[in-house]
């Protein structure tokens, strides 16, 4: 920490205007966004949803939402609705969790064959 202030205090002294965020608690890992990518693309390629098939980009939204019991609004100018979101990139280790849980359940129900190796699927549980 008294280095990370030491740069900071240096970036601040120096005139830049300088951004400090320190969060606490336990990120998710690079393992697990691996997973959740991979397991996405699986639901992708097999899953058709309401006569559309989906991204994985889309299907990341759609369980993030479940998840997270998330709004729907109506968007601007009548284009639809928009689900008010919730960013993967800052939730927890057990956040993760819950989200594989939900995918290997909705994967189960529609007969989905992942294709993550053995060690991810034993090491994020």
């Amino acid at each position: 920490m008294l280095r990370v202030w030491q740069q900071v205090k240096g970036l601040v002294d120096a005139g830049v205007v300088a951004r400090l965020r320190v969060e606490a608690g336990d990120a998710r890992s690079s393992e697990q966004n691996e997973k959740m990518w991979a397991m996405l693309a699986d639901i992708a390629r097999q899953v058709e949803w309401y006569g559309q098939w989906l991204t994985a980009e889309e299907w990341k939204h759609v369980f993030s939402a479940a998840l997270e019991k998330q709004r729907v609004v109506p968007a601007l100018e009548g284009g639809g609705f928009v689900v008010l979101g919730v960013s993967t990139r800052r939730q927890s280790k057990r956040w993760f969790s819950d989200m594989f849980e939900l995918m290997y359940a909705f994967g189960s129900e529609r007969n989905v064959r992942w294709s993550a190796p053995a060690w991810m699927e034993e090491s994020e549980r």
